[in-house]
């Protein structure tokens, strides 16, 4: 790859990476993304709610936390036709080049940053280059900043060669709240995929490794609970409210006891939590957010069931009522062996790439599962894919940074894997893939 485009991966990618926007608020990123598709020029662009049904969206905020980030995509900018088209907070695209007869593949690049404040000292490089996060406490702390520069440059290179088939780009939102995958699976552009790519940074992979195909992501679901209860003097007459706070207490003890299941892995998780108004207040109103996980759809759905009857349990114990309120859910699907392969193939070929693993296992959640359940019960392949890269600090922490050697690397794996499915061509006939762990 020339120095030129070297360069331009680069700066594209720190663009992106100074303009952080969480889930279904990502304004700026999502005008800057068509911004580069008008740019490259394909022969579709979907933006908003044009790309999915936004009734199919979860995890999505009111409007009151819309608003900031609409004021700061205005100052920043961002042209209202644009604005217009993301109403409501109907955030992302889908890109399409249609080149006559051959396969349709799809890639799916996530969008989405982090409420995580950026470090900002001498020995993180975002700070000390000039690309550091412009906002406090959000930031790209998850590599979707190279995710979406990796789906542009990939776009561009089958744009500008021979290609004959039709690919699909999914620039999806709300990846980090498993709200975007779902509307993207269900829209008219995942009809009839012979093959998907879904692709990661990094996740402890070094620089110069890629892994072809995930296995045992887990199944998730994110669980919001309130707790009503009644309030009184602690002191004078306690016995006359009914503690939300005592209730959520119970609730978390119990919620840590949901047997284990003889199927297989679970996981289970209450992450925040609230309650009270004062010391000498018996408290009225309680409310956790959690998380329930397991290693297939049904054993996450098996917790959710248990963690649901456990709240309601814990609240009728203290005279309260409860209200478990499921945001956002993402099913288990595994890469498909065959693509994988494809995928390995390819990498093992590709400049600085020097170890290739077929397979790994990923235990975490990706709402790219609903897009690869989607192919597969179609009777197309899906793959996750990794490319490694040296980062400083875990995903998810304040200091974590991708080495840039990887934008070029994650490009030229997915183009050539893009073209070697071109000489593959259509899945004609196929069946649904036997690795498709199950419907939802």
């Amino acid at each position: 790859m020339s120095e030129p485009i070297r360069n331009r991966l680069s700066a594209v990618r720190r663009d992106f990476h100074c303009h952080p926007e969480p889930a279904w608020r990502e304004f700026y990123t999502t005008y800057r993304l068509v911004e580069e598709l008008e740019r490259i020029g394909v022969d579709e662009l979907a933006v908003g709610a044009d790309a999915y049904d936004p009734a199919d969206r979860m995890a999505v905020p009111d409007d009151e936390r819309l608003e900031d980030w609409l004021a700061r995509a205005r100052e920043w900018g961002v042209d209202e036709d644009v604005l217009e088209c993301m109403a409501d907070g109907n955030t992302g695209a889908v890109a399409v080049l249609d080149r006559g007869e051959g396969p349709s593949i799809g890639l799916r690049v996530d969008i989405d940053g982090l409420f995580i404040e950026e470090a900002n000292d001498d020995t993180h490089r975002p700070a000390t280059e000039g690309f550091r996060s412009k906002i406090d406490g959000a930031m790209h702390a998850c590599g979707h900043d190279v995710h979406m520069t990796w789906g542009l440059a990939a776009l561009e290179a089958i744009k500008d060669s021979d290609f004959s088939g039709r690919l699909v780009v999914f620039f999806q939102p709300a990846e980090e709240v498993s709200g975007g995958g779902c509307p993207m699976a269900k829209s008219r552009f995942a009809d009839d995929l012979d093959y998907l790519l879904a692709v990661h940074v990094g996740l402890d992979h070094p620089t110069g490794e890629v892994v072809a195909g995930i296995e045992k992501p887990l199944a998730m679901c994110h669980l919001d609970v309130h707790i009503e209860g009644e309030s009184a003097h602690a002191g004078k007459a306690p016995e006359e409210g009914a503690n939300a706070m005592h209730a959520m207490g119970t609730a978390i003890e119990n919620i840590y006891a949901i047997p284990r299941h003889s199927d297989g892995m679970t996981r289970v998780n209450v992450g925040y939590a609230e309650a009270g108004s004062a010391s000498n207040v018996i408290a009225e109103k309680a409310r956790m957010e959690a998380e329930a996980r397991g290693e297939t759809t049904e054993l996450m759905e098996y917790v959710e069931s248990r963690f649901e009857r456990v709240v309601r349990s814990a609240a009728k114990l203290h005279d309260c009522e409860a209200e478990v309120d499921v945001v956002s859910r993402s099913p288990r699907a595994d890469s498909d062996p065959e693509l994988a392969a494809v995928v390995a193939d390819v990498a093992r070929g590709v400049d600085g790439i020097d170890r290739v693993l077929e397979q790994a296992d990923f235990g975490a959640s990706e709402d790219a599962t609903f897009l690869m359940e989607r192919v597969q019960e179609e009777g197309g392949l899906a793959t996750y894919l990794i490319v490694g890269t040296d980062h400083p600090d875990s995903h998810h922490t304040p200091h974590f940074d991708v080495d840039e050697r990887s934008l070029e690397h994650g490009a030229a794996v997915l183009v050539e894997t893009i073209r070697a499915l071109e000489e593959r061509g259509p899945r004609t006939g196929s069946q649904p893939s036997p690795t498709t762990e199950g419907t939802r």
